[in-house]
């Protein structure tokens, strides 16, 4: 199985396109549990999503209990480094490349504050890129592959 979060009116073909409302194939809360089964998908694309999302533990660590081992989660965001961040009144969390220091297998950060934070979600970085957009808009591009014992 193959997810597309957020996907709104970008669906792509061979995902299931999941939103909070239509049209998606799946409707549903991200801020909530999510409706896969541990380790049930091979791979998240989340274009535009995570920053619509309050709470960054949860997120990664949903993401990650539903990966399979090794699953790849292919994530797009603007980051704090350009205005795109803040300017959306609907963004509620607030990402750049040093965020995801908290979620990558035996980073300082990951490792010292992991257990104390409630973080389960353990990554490898297969890539990353910052693009910048129209209008001098920074996003991160990072893709991750989940790590599971």
């Amino acid at each position: 199985m193959k997810l597309n979060l957020g996907s709104c009116d970008r669906h792509f073909d061979g995902f299931l396109n999941v939103d909070i409302c239509a049209p998606a194939d799946v409707i549903a809360d991200l801020t909530q549990k999510w409706p896969w089964e541990d380790s049930s998908v091979h791979e998240i694309r989340a274009y535009d999503i995570i920053e619509h999302l309050p709470d960054k533990i949860h997120t990664m660590n949903e993401a990650w209990r539903v990966l399979v081992p090794g699953g790849i989660f292919d994530i797009f965001v603007p980051t704090t480094e350009g205005r795109g961040a803040w300017q959306d009144p609907t963004h509620v969390s607030f990402w750049n490349r040093n965020s995801f220091f908290y979620f990558v297998d035996g980073i300082a950060e990951r490792e010292r504050f992991g257990k104390h934070y409630g973080i389960k979600a353990r990554f490898h970085v297969l890539s990353e890129e910052q693009q910048v957009y129209p209008d001098n808009v920074p996003k991160l591009k990072i893709i991750l592959a989940a790590v599971k014992s």
